[in-house]
């Protein structure tokens, strides 16, 4: 077709089209796997913090957050109940042993174990040495092996301690005072030879149960175990115990009851020895 005359013809409109395929070096793929190896160096490196920064204490604890299988079967067994937990020393655990290997509630310790202080070795062997110690004394007249079931030996974080309970059959004080039965003297006199060489400080707390005083009678629960307490503290003193040994004498009441759903049950009236770490 003839150009009209005078006039220029517009330019022609290119439009060029580009299609990027993803895929290949191209990729992102490779972002994904470079942030999980990020990922993972940080976690190394904060656990090589953790090791380094933590003591071993410390360290236990973290290890028993991220093991609550563990914590459970601990929490099951060995007599360790929570705070106010303990078993007696005639008790069987309900660990997994190795075959042929026994042991019992209040103690348990593979029989390949050695450790250290570190890694609780030690305070596993010392508590292991006391309770042997305990059994042979308890076990050596008629009479003080019927009290062995009184004695609850529990290991805490603290230290390692001794409950000595009442029942429907045993009490260690006369009602409602802080005079000692004499079956609670021989026995408090047995605790005495069994510790009295160990080196660890001491703390004497109190229980009893919640049944009240008679109206308008001063004496309540309080004034009463922090007085049992301190006529434990006397006992254990006139059995051979260093008084600079002792650290608090405390009585807390009805306030931490063993058994929780009975507060007047006879074994929330205890007295609890602690050897202190």
């Amino acid at each position: 077709m003839a150009k009209p005359k005078g006039k220029e013809l517009p330019p022609p409109i290119i439009v060029k089209k580009i299609t990027v395929v993803a895929g290949g070096h191209h990729g992102g793929a490779w972002k994904v796997a470079y942030a999980d190896f990020v990922t993972a160096m940080m976690a190394f490196f904060l656990l090589m913090w953790l090791l380094g920064a933590t003591t071993e204490k410390q360290r236990k604890g973290i290890a028993d957050y991220f093991t609550p299988t563990l914590v459970k079967t601990r929490q099951g067994s060995a007599g360790s109940y929570g705070l106010l937990g303990g078993s007696s020393l005639t008790d069987v655990d309900s660990y997994q042993f190795r075959a042929g290997q026994t042991g019992t509630k209040t103690l348990t310790i593979p029989r390949d174990a050695t450790g250290g202080p570190k890694d609780g070795g030690s305070k596993a062997k010392r508590t292991a040495a006391l309770q042997q110690k305990l059994q042979q004394k308890l076990q050596a007249s008629p009479t003080l092996a019927k009290l062995a079931k009184q004695v609850h030996m529990t290991m805490t974080p603290d230290g390692i301690r001794l409950d000595l309970m009442d029942d429907a059959d045993f009490s260690m004080f006369r009602l409602g005072t802080t005079l000692l039965t004499p079956q609670a003297t021989q026995l408090i006199q047995v605790i005495a030879q069994a510790i009295m060489t160990e080196p660890n400080g001491l703390t004497v707390r109190g229980h009893t149960d919640s049944l009240q005083w008679r109206p308008g009678d001063p004496a309540n629960n309080w004034s009463l175990s922090a007085g049992r307490a301190e006529s434990t503290r006397q006992a254990l003193m006139r059995f051979g115990v260093n008084e600079k040994r002792f650290r608090r004498i405390e009585g807390v009441a009805d306030q931490e009851p063993l058994v929780a759903g009975d507060p007047t049950d006879p074994r929330n009236r205890r007295m609890s020895i602690l050897l202190m770490d």
